[in-house]
């Protein structure tokens, strides 16, 4: 049997937090498009002529949905850069304690922008705060990992 990944990293709890709260935010993200399709439901607002067909309902934009749709676009631009630059970051051997703390931050910002923004809305800079709370612990995972590998 081919051994595909190296146990030793398995072994690192860097490396294992950053599982955990990557699958975290996997879950979150899978979230969104059930919730989005619910919503389309209960506010008859389809995309398409063949979603809404047999109610006879012609497509039309609903800004509920388009707040979840963009609470979801906003996950898939942010989080899928933290799951690269995690996973490097992680290679970096930083303190468990400094990187559970950075991925524990980041996740609960992606939470907290959702529900800010399409659960229940809330005035800026809310919404701005917890995007830029991701966004600079992105950065900063980014440029330590340049510095190490520099």
């Amino acid at each position: 049997m081919v051994q595909i990944v190296d146990s030793s990293i398995l072994e690192n709890p860097v490396f294992r937090t950053y599982c955990f709260y990557s699958s975290i935010l996997v879950v979150k993200m899978l979230f969104m498009s059930p919730l989005t399709g619910l919503t389309r439901f209960r506010f008859k607002a389809f995309a398409n002529p063949e979603d809404g067909a047999t109610m006879k309902i012609k497509p039309r934009v609903d800004d509920k949905v388009e707040r979840i749709r963009r609470a979801h676009l906003n996950d898939l631009e942010n989080i899928s850069v933290f799951y690269v630059i995690g996973f490097i970051y992680t290679l970096t051997n930083p303190s468990v304690a400094w990187a559970t703390l950075l991925f524990r931050v980041f996740t609960a910002a992606r939470f907290i922008h959702t529900f800010v923004y399409a659960v229940f809305v809330v005035p800026q800079p809310a919404r701005a705060l917890s995007w830029a709370t991701g966004f600079v612990i992105t950065g900063y995972m980014a440029f330590k990992s340049i510095m190490h590998f520099l």
